[in-house]
């Protein structure tokens, strides 16, 4: 665990996938699709599937409109969360910690971090039931092996940020892939489905589940994430540049969540044409589902098609919630712990909960657990959809980029929409405990109604806060449409330059760069952590052959240099490289740090990390990275 030297979002892949191609229009916006891809399996997720089943076969056709609603919603309020991204360079979290006090900052985090734990339930319990579908894995097992897939981005995630998008993109089709298959298959009512375009809330319980598909749709996890991928993208930083990214992210948008319009929409529709049809107005189980496609469409390929999309929708999702989860921790609280651990820890909120209730109330329950995650997730809309739209439209932040009066419009009134919506719900569930009675409505009325005056007033003061009290705004780095021009630049000369040497293949080329920046001048300092289990717990201490291999091979490389003639001195640590490093670097005195990219592979990646993002947010003189 560790405090951030940085302001940067998702460090890791920031600014990697080059944008200026030669070719035609296609060619140059293939460069900047992928972000809205990762986004959009967010609204595709296994919760999904228990709001739009248990909407489809309740109320038939009734609720489409919900569905295109709020993909209407959704691509309007992930734009902004692009273009955030594009113009100012922050993400929704660091965004937010600008523009509030640092108390509303935790309690916006402690919000986000539900949301992520209730998406990351559905997550979980979708694997789950897909593993029981094609295998028959019981639903307890698949829950506790859902913990291994959350590695599962660490490894993508070596690959790059394009073969990470590739890969969601291979899921995406096959989930999009099966549900057409499907739809063929149930012959839907043309009539019914345009009908269903119509608003129209039958009843109390529609309503719940309408608010569950917003919640399973426009995901507020999502526009954190959203506002630090499009930052993966190497732009031109001039007025065009950013208009031409703007363009793009939007087009990206627009086509990642209508596929995801198209699946939500086809499971609503495939409920509803199979279900709700038939007399199963009460499916809402993801098994019941899975068991009623055979006999009723007379294909015994269905349920197997239906079960794969599951798994498949399960393994995308569970990118996302480790990225948003690193994205939040880092803007709000400026902290960051080691990507393994910040994934388990995600997993663990969602696992322990999902195998509590099955536990307690049998397997049956995980319909009705799925569509509480969503209503949850619909719950923390407003406090992530507010602060976002105030940041869109300031001009002193975002320049020439600020949204339009439409935009404002729009977002403002989707706000509403979604928070009239869900005070709506909270006074309906709050009536209904109360007429309860006895201990039920003791604790209503002494501790749930206080702590929804609480979350109330927080609400009220992330909305007002910006417009009464004007925030100082850090200085964006966007473009101003006039050239200044560049001084004499003064020769800077490093006199200590500090090599980190592993005895890999890129200690050569680190060398070759090192010395051509520093010359014969220069004063060399080669450093080297002994990374042994003795080392580990002794220290300098430690006599064992490696820590002795080590040290004779260092001064092999500095009595090579001597000869060449250069002046250098060898200096070993002792433990994981990623701490001894950046403390060998400040007690040297070194002005320079040259380092090669490690040699850890995916298992000691897990364990001790990756060396060189660690040790370059812990240095504080500049660093160089060979590869």
């Amino acid at each position: 665990m560790s405090k951030l030297h940085t302001d940067v979002s998702l460090s890791e892949v920031n600014n990697t996938v080059e944008t200026n191609v030669k070719g035609g229009f296609f060619r140059r916006l293939s460069a900047f699709i992928g972000p809205a891809y990762l986004v959009s399996v967010g609204y595709m997720d296994p919760g999904n599937w228990a709001t739009d089943l248990a909407g489809g076969s309740r109320f038939g056709y009734a609720l489409i409109w919900v569905l295109v609603m709020s993909n209407l919603i959704a691509l309007l309020l992930q734009s902004m969360s692009a273009r955030l991204g594009v113009v100012s360079r922050r993400d929704l979290a660091q965004a937010s910690r600008e523009l509030y006090h640092p108390v509303a900052n935790i309690f916006l985090y402690v919000l986000a971090e539900i949301a992520i734990a209730a998406c990351d339930l559905a997550e979980v319990l979708g694997m789950a039931i897909g593993l029981q579908l094609l295998f028959h894995i019981p639903l307890t097992w698949g829950v506790a092996f859902s913990v291994l897939d959350s590695f599962l981005l660490l490894w993508l995630m070596q690959w790059g940020m394009r073969k990470l998008e590739a890969f969601i993109l291979g899921l995406i089709i096959i989930i999009g892939g099966a549900f057409l298959v499907q739809m063929i298959l149930a012959k839907p009512e043309l009539s019914g489905v345009v009908g269903g375009l119509v608003p129209s809330i039958p009843n109390g319980e529609a309503l719940f589940i309408a608010i569950g598909i917003i919640g399973a749709t426009v995901m507020p996890h999502n526009l954190y994430l959203h506002s630090a991928l499009v930052q993966s993208r190497k732009i031109e930083r001039t007025t065009t540049g950013i208009r031409r990214a703007i363009r793009y992210n939007i087009i990206d948008s627009a086509i990642a969540l209508n596929l995801a319009l198209f699946v939500n929409a086809a499971i609503l529709i495939l409920a509803a044409a199979v279900f709700h049809k038939n007399g199963y107005n009460g499916v809402s189980e993801i098994q019941d589902a899975h068991q009623l496609l055979a006999p009723l469409l007379g294909k015994s390929y269905a349920p197997t098609l239906f079960a794969i999309a599951l798994i498949a929708a399960g393994q995308s999702s569970t990118v996302t919630g480790t990225l948003a989860g690193q994205i939040v921790m880092e803007g709000y609280l400026h902290l960051r712990i080691a990507p393994w651990l910040r994934r388990l820890l995600t997993r663990l909120l969602a696992v322990v909960p999902a195998l509590v209730v099955i536990q307690i109330a049998g397997e049956q329950a995980t319909g009705n657990m799925l569509v509480m995650s969503q209503v949850i997730l619909s719950m923390q809309l407003g406090f992530a959809v507010i602060p976002l739209l105030h940041f869109v439209s300031d001009k002193q932040r975002m320049g020439d980029f600020a949204i339009g009066f439409w935009a404002k419009l729009g977002g403002w009134t989707s706000a509403l929409i979604i928070v009239v919506l869900n005070v709506n719900l909270v006074l309906q569930q709050v009536q209904s405990w109360l007429e309860i009675g006895g201990a039920t409505t003791e604790v209503v009325r002494w501790i749930v109604i206080p702590v929804l005056w609480v979350i109330a007033g927080m609400l009220g003061y992330i909305t007002l806060r910006p417009l009464l009290v004007r925030v100082p705004a850090v200085k964006m780095k966007t473009p101003h449409g006039v050239f200044t021009a560049i001084s004499e630049l003064e020769k800077f000369a490093y006199h200590n330059v500090a090599v980190a040497l592993d005895f890999s293949d890129a200690d050569e080329k680190t060398l070759q760069h090192a010395l051509h920046i520093g010359g014969k001048s220069a004063h060399y300092k080669l450093i080297h952590a002994v990374e042994t289990a003795g080392a580990l717990v002794m220290g300098a201490d430690i006599h064992d052959y490696e820590t002795t291999a080590d040290a004779y091979n260092m001064e092999l490389y500095a009595k090579q240099l001597r000869e060449l003639g250069y002046d250098c001195e060898v200096i070993i640590g002792y433990g994981a490289a990623k701490k001894a490093i950046p403390g060998l670097v400040k007690e040297s005195g070194s002005d320079l740090l040259v380092m090669g990219s490690h040699g850890h592979k995916a298992l000691k990646d897990l364990i001790l990390g990756t060396t060189v993002g660690a040790v370059r947010h812990a240095v504080k003189i500049p660093v160089l990275i060979v590869r």
